[in-house]
């Protein structure tokens, strides 16, 4: 069974945090519900005494960073006065003692907690404070495009059935294409980004209801992206913002499609990308 999108990000997450950091141990997951998380990714243990571990908001080290929706650490976890000690089991099996525990919060929301540790009672530096921060903003990126996405497919399925349905909704369809098209490159787990390229696909058959189809023209994916933000008159750099390129690339595969499609301008390329099927 492939890995869910979580457990993806999440591992590498944990090993950027260890290599960044230099810490031998780093472990997390998400929240299950509002308060509690559960331990699913261990990198650099010795045991699996951590796996599994539900941490709740408030409880140790890891539940006081879920509550105070911050970064938290100890010097020494077990003789520490500033947490609870509900899980110094565990956290004593695997041999811990100077631990760092920073939250992933999604939309000022809490989803998951990252943790990362050492072995002896060292007190924790500021590249080591940078790291751990820098690997939760890896998890939160991860999770706010899938939620993104999500959000986009539940609304696509709708349009895609009768895009016509209301006035507006057309432009509405075009609109979802180009933002299901820039999130696509960014979507790791390989089942959710198929299906978004399938109703991208689907989003764009769909204008063969309203306009003639011409045959014969192939795009590669990039150049597909490109008109897609161009279709909805963004400039090169802005489309370059929205696909993570730089303006010369955009530039390029713009060009590229627009000889593909014989067209002179980019109005052109965006009409005859439109009657071959390629955008709504």
């Amino acid at each position: 069974m492939p890995e869910s999108v979580d457990a993806v990000e999440m591992q590498a997450a944990l090993l950027r945090l260890r290599r960044t950091s230099g810490l031998p141990v780093a472990f997390g997951g998400l929240l299950s519900d509002t308060r509690h998380a559960r331990i699913a990714e261990l990198n650099g243990a010795q045991t699996t005494a951590l796996r599994g571990l539900v941490i709740s908001a408030g409880s140790g080290l890891g539940g006081k960073a879920i509550a105070l929706s911050r970064p938290c650490a100890v010097t020494d976890y077990a003789s520490s006065r500033h947490i609870s000690h509900e899980y110094d089991t565990a956290v004593a099996a695997e041999g811990l003692r100077s631990v760092v525990a920073v939250p992933v919060v999604v939309r000022r929301k809490v989803r998951g907690v990252l943790y990362g540790a050492l072995r002896a009672p060292l007190t924790l530096g500021d590249r080591t404070f940078d790291a751990a921060v820098a690997a939760a903003r890896d998890v939160e990126q991860a999770l706010a495009v899938r939620d993104e996405v999500q959000q986009l497919l539940a609304v696509t399925r709708e349009e895609v059935t009768d895009p016509l349905a209301a006035p507006g909704a057309w432009e509405d369809v075009r609109e979802a294409h180009r933002e299901l098209r820039a999130l696509a490159p960014k979507v790791v787990d390989p089942a959710l980004r198929d299906e978004l390229l399938v109703v991208c696909g689907r989003l764009a058959a769909a204008a063969g209801a309203r306009v003639p189809r011409a045959r014969g023209f192939q795009l590669a994916p990039r150049e597909v992206d490109v008109l897609a933000c161009v279709a909805a008159g963004a400039t090169n750099a802005a489309a370059a913002g929205r696909l993570g390129l730089r303006p010369e690339t955009v530039k390029g595969y713009l060009r590229s499609a627009m000889r593909k499609l014989g067209a002179h301008t980019r109005l052109e390329a965006v009409v005859a990308a439109r009657r071959a099927g390629l955008l709504p």
